[in-house]
């Protein structure tokens, strides 16, 4: 009998984020229903469109599988509605306690630091009466074992401040660095331009510039094609970029989380 796990983070990068990081234990996507474990067939949705939108996307969890364990990675659309999607799909499952974790994969790219958006969780997670609750020091012990484990990591390392474009940079040091020197010199090139202030708002966010670097890079590494997409099929996450030990504490998270050997 296999044993269960859910993730839910805030987007589809996210999300091909942990399958990179779970997919050396031998998890594999699921991509025909007829194969997913029977236990999560209410996380699949069977209405279109969804809540009547002809513009929203289908909120389908990306399916992962081994020998022992079935994991649903599901994108929340946004950290807004993190805590919402953990706890009403959590809702759906029909045995929580054959479970073994439920985690969320979230980021501090505002200006809120990584402990305040670790305690917003919480605080959320109480104001819905959730039986999940976390720590109260994110960055020593990150999962609270039971049945199940339930536990939040905020990127890039659960202390300090960031994205997932940080641990994407602090990987293309080691595996694309070349390529990472020149799409540095391209944004900056850019941000220097005759571009109005309005045509640089995004790039001047607070994750802006990262996100423009990795933006540019995945572009060469998969031309035309969303950076998702070149995480699933580049380097960024494979190899001797799992041993950095900024990737590594994720990836360790989600074995405890999931009891992983």
């Amino acid at each position: 009998m296999r044993k269960y796990g859910y993730l839910v983070v805030e987007g589809p990068h996210d999300v091909e984020f942990a399958y990179r990081l779970l997919r050396p234990f031998g998890m594999k996507r699921v991509r025909l229903e007829n194969d997913l474990d029977p236990f999560f067939e209410p996380l699949i949705p069977r209405q279109y469109p969804p809540k009547g939108d002809l513009q929203k996307r289908m909120s389908t969890p990306l399916f992962l599988q081994n020998e022992t364990h079935t994991i649903a990675i599901h994108s929340a659309t946004g950290d807004s509605q993190l805590v919402n999607v953990t706890v009403d799909n959590a809702v759906m499952l029909n045995d929580l306690q054959a479970v073994v974790g439920i985690g969320i994969l979230l980021d501090s790219d505002k200006k809120i630091s990584a402990q305040q958006r670790y305690a917003d969780i919480n605080q959320e997670l109480a104001n819905q009466s959730s039986p999940f609750k976390l720590h109260d020091d994110p960055g020593k012990i990150k999962v609270i074992q039971g049945l199940p484990n339930f536990g939040a990591f905020v990127l890039p390392d659960n202390s300090n401040d960031g994205t997932l474009e940080n641990l994407l940079l602090h990987s293309a040091e080691k595996i694309y660095p070349n390529l990472l020197a020149m799409a540095k010199d391209y944004v900056n090139t850019a941000k220097n331009t005759d571009l109005s202030e309005a045509e640089l708002e995004g790039i001047n966010k607070p994750a802006g510039e990262n996100k423009a670097i990795v933006g540019a890079m995945a572009n060469i590494l998969r031309p035309g094609r969303a950076v998702q997409v070149s995480i699933q099929d580049n380097g960024w996450l494979r190899g001797e970029a799992l041993d950095l030990p900024l990737i590594k504490s994720v990836q360790e998270f989600l074995q405890s989380l999931f009891g992983l050997p």
